[in-house]
């Protein structure tokens, strides 16, 4: 599946669009996280914990959204895009979208 962030897709030419796709998932911080969390706060720098969980976050969203894609038979998204939110106190949702269409190789 080729999936670029860009309206078209460098030595192809798209035949056909399948229409939009998307992958969400919902992830839940966990106490022991917020607690080294807020002590690393403390003093700064990258909170290791939930880069961590965002990248996972971002990786199960894209593969999402192309089993979407796959579903809809499409060879390629287009546009893809990230976006996220908050949920509650403690929850983080990310979604993966884009546009399924049918590539083919110039």
């Amino acid at each position: 599946m080729i999936i670029v962030t860009t309206e078209n897709i460098v030595n192809h030419k798209i035949t056909e669009v399948k229409g939009p796709v998307f992958g969400l998932t919902v992830r839940a911080r966990g106490i022991g996280k917020d607690i080294v969390a807020s002590l690393k706060g403390l003093v700064g720098g990258e909170i290791n914990q939930y880069t961590e969980m965002l990248e996972d976050a971002r990786k199960q969203a894209i593969d999402r959204m192309v089993e979407n894609a796959k579903a809809m038979g499409a060879n390629a998204i287009i546009m893809m895009r990230f976006d996220s939110g908050e949920i509650g106190q403690n929850m983080s949702e990310i979604v993966a979208y884009g546009t399924a269409v049918i590539a083919e190789k110039e």
